[in-house]
């Protein structure tokens, strides 16, 4: 196993990246798998991505020329271009951390994170964290997402980086209980 933390270079990498989103799609795995082993929500497109990775490069983790993971880097100006998303945009302009609105900090979102089976449990995910900061750190001051509660192999992970749980809501268009999660890069 030869892992690379890098960050999207050709189409070939694009579409690896949404093939192993869908097969970690919520809708796409059984329960059980989503419960023990994780899961993705947001489906992306190959126009949308491309556009991402042309805004900030997107973090990738390769063994040898196949992706084994990502985690995309989604900066504001694409919050309307996901309608499921749009919403949380809008929450983050309203919730406070550390006593300031997040949407006066320079922050990201998650776009995405996603180790493929397989890999998991084998350092790829902070490998990958740990390339955000290096990157984005030095332009970012927050990197922020939202984790269905029930994912919580995912909220694990994410609290064993540094995230820390800054607000809990209920969205009812997709009936699901979330967690707002703040990673403090400047920290």
């Amino acid at each position: 196993m030869s892992i690379v933390f890098t960050t999207i270079q050709s189409a070939e990498d694009i579409k690896a990246v949404l093939a192993l989103q869908q097969l970690n799609l919520n809708q796409n795995i059984s329960a059980d798998t989503a419960q023990s082993q994780g899961f993705v929500t947001v489906v992306h497109n190959f126009d949308l991505l491309s556009r991402m990775n042309q805004t900030e490069a997107q973090i990738i983790a390769k063994d040898g020329d196949k992706v084994i993971g990502y985690a995309l880097v989604m900066p504001t100006s694409f919050r309307k271009d996901i309608p499921v998303l749009m919403a949380m945009f809008d929450m983050l302009d309203q919730l406070t951390y550390q006593g300031k609105l997040i949407k006066d900090y320079a922050y990201y979102a998650m776009g995405q994170i996603c180790v493929a089976e397989g890999y998991r449990g084998k350092g790829i995910f902070d490998g990958l964290y740990a390339l955000h900061k290096k990157q984005l750190s030095s332009q970012y001051e927050l990197c922020v997402t939202e984790i269905a509660k029930r994912n919580t192999r995912s909220l694990a992970a994410h609290t064993r980086v540094g995230f820390e749980v800054v607000h809990e809501y209920f969205d009812t268009t997709h009936p699901e209980l979330w967690e707002v999660v703040v990673w403090d890069l400047r920290k």
